[in-house]
């Protein structure tokens, strides 16, 4: 069994499109303060795991809006300034500067207390946090872990689309949906299923499922 750490369900359901046994694990982790998504995401998978207290992997996500000519902002903090300032403010403002070209990031990290196969994809081992966990690993180094606390190895899976900050619309979706649109209509004003079809999320999982049904095999 695969445990999804979130309480939102429609995360849940977007991961069935792309997973198979995958439920949800209710576990209020503590989000460290980090500049990007990926030392969020290991330290939640790191601190899930091992508060399971059970052999079942788990996967964490960590999403953000990224606003180019803000050099990111609110990026890894979009959920704290969505409840703080507002999805409004934040899309008036990227819009009287100027600041309409934006990205949806989401990083899906997985933990089951086991070391990893070297591979192209990142894989982040603590020692490494606040360095770039994006960056390739390869080599022995990714087999030669320390399966204990800290030094848990995560393996991330990222995936982005992009868009463009326009006026509120649209009644679906959540978060910054309804100021996000990608192509000709926000993620608010499409179907869940055409939204999990181009999503940053989506993306993540697709690469991440690929990962999945090889290490399981």
């Amino acid at each position: 069994m695969l445990r999804y750490v979130t309480t939102n369900e429609g995360k849940v359901r977007e991961a069935r499109e792309y997973l198979q046994d995958v439920e949800s694990l209710d576990h209020d982790y503590t989000e460290v303060q980090a500049d990007d998504l990926e030392t969020v995401a290991a330290h939640g998978a790191r601190d899930a795991f091992l508060a399971a207290g059970s052999e079942d992997p788990v996967i964490v996500d960590d999403a953000g809006l990224f606003i180019e000519a803000f050099d990111g902002f609110p990026g890894p903090y979009s959920a704290y300034v969505e409840d703080t300032l507002g999805v409004d403010l934040v899309g008036r403002v990227a819009r009287e500067a100027g600041a309409t070209d934006a990205a949806f990031r989401c990083v899906i990290a997985y933990c089951d207390g086991e070391p990893f196969e070297a591979t192209p994809e990142p894989v982040d081992r603590g020692d490494r946090r606040g360095q770039d966990l994006s960056a390739e690993v390869r080599g022995s180094a990714a087999t030669d872990d320390t399966v204990a606390g800290g030094d848990l190895p995560v393996k991330l899976f990222a995936g982005s689309v992009s868009g463009t900050i326009v006026e509120p619309r649209g009644d679906g979706g959540f978060g910054y949906d309804p100021i996000f649109e990608h192509g000709d209509r926000t993620l608010a004003e499409m179907s869940p299923a055409e939204k999990n079809a181009i999503s940053h999320r989506g993306r993540a999982l697709a690469k991440f499922a690929e990962w999945y049904q090889m290490r399981t095999e």
